[in-house]
C-alpha cells in the first residue's frame, strides 16, 4: 500500500471511528440526563397546570418509577379525577378512569395522543425511553451556558422504529439537566418543545423542577409542570407497578 493510500485510509478509519465515538457520546449524555431525573428508583409530588386562553386547570399528582421501564402516575387533585392514573411496564402502557372502574391498555397508536387533556404526551407523562435505542444521536455543538457546557443533540429515530417525530433535539447541561427538549415533525418542522425554567438542587441532585410544554403554533396555549417533593433511590414496594394497584392504590 502506497504511503498516500495508506494517508487516505487512515483518514477513513480516524473518521469512521470519531462519527461512531461522537454518536456514543451524544447517546450516553441523554442516557444520563434520564437518569438524573430518575434515579434507581424516585418518588415525586407535582401539580400540572394546562392553560388555555379562556381557562386554566390544575392537576396535582403523585409518581414512582424505577430503572427505565416502570412508571405510575396517579393524580391526587381535583376531586373529580383523583385517583386516575397510568402505568408504565416495560413497553406496556395503561390508564385507569375510576368514573367506570375499568382500566385501559393504551395502544402505541395512541402513545402520542394528549394526557389529561395537557400538551403532553401520553409517552411523555410515561417517561418512555424509547428515545435513547430508536434513534441515532449527533452531537451539534457544545458551547458555555451560565458558567455549564451545554451540549446541543440532534436525535434521528431510525427508519423502522415506532414514533412519529421526524427528529428531537436536546440541550443538555454538564450535570445533566435537560434546558430544552424540541420536537419536530417529518418535514423538520418545529411541533412543540419542552423548556426548563426553575432548577434546583434535591438529595444532592441538581435537577429542574419547574417545566413547560408548548406548541409552537400557539402561543397563549401551554402546560407547566412543578415538581414540590421528589425523592431519589428510595424502597418501592414490589406490588406498586401493577394492575391491581393502578385499580386498587394501596
Amino acid at each position: 500500500m502506497s504511503h498516500r493510500l495508506l494517508q487516505i485510509f487512515s483518514l477513513w478509519l480516524f473518521a469512521g471511528l470519531s462519527c461512531s465515538s461522537q454518536a456514543d457520546n451524544a447517546q450516553q449524555l441523554i442516557r444520563q440526563a434520564i437518569d438524573n431525573y430518575r434515579g434507581i428508583t424516585s418518588y415525586s409530588e407535582a401539580t400540572m397546570t394546562i392553560h388555555r386562553p379562556d381557562w386554566q386547570r390544575v392537576i396535582a399528582m403523585k409518581a414512582w418509577t424505577e430503572g427505565l421501564d416502570k412508571s405510575l402516575v396517579r393524580i391526587t387533585a381535583p376531586k373529580k379525577d383523583k385517583d386516575s392514573g397510568s402505568l408504565l411496564l416495560d413497553d406496556n402502557m395503561w390508564s385507569y378512569a375510576p368514573k367506570i372502574n375499568r382500566v385501559i391498555k393504551i395502544p402505541s397508536s395512541m402513545s402520542g395522543q394528549s394526557w389529561m387533556g395537557s400538551d403532553f404526551s401520553n409517552n411523555d407523562i410515561a417517561r418512555a425511553d424509547d428515545i435513547i435505542d430508536n434513534y441515532t444521536h449527533t452531537l451539534l455543538e457544545t458551547k458555555n451556558h451560565n458558567g455549564h457546557k451545554l451540549f446541543i443533540i440532534q436525535s434521528v429515530p431510525h427508519e423502522d422504529a415506532p414514533v412519529v417525530w421526524g427528529k428531537e433535539v436536546l440541550q443538555i447541561r454538564d450535570d445533566h439537566v435537560l434546558l430544552e427538549h424540541a420536537f419536530y415533525d417529518q418535514d423538520g418542522i418545529l411541533i412543540k418543545k419542552l423548556t426548563t425554567s426553575e432548577i434546583k438542587t434535591i438529595s444532592g441532585k441538581t435537577i429542574a423542577t419547574t417545566q413547560r410544554m408548548q406548541k409552537a403554533d400557539k402561543e397563549n396555549e401551554w402546560t407547566e409542570f412543578h415538581s414540590s417533593v421528589i425523592k431519589f433511590n428510595i424502597i418501592i414496594p414490589k406490588n406498586t407497578f401493577t394492575l391491581s394497584n393502578l385499580r386498587n392504590p394501596r
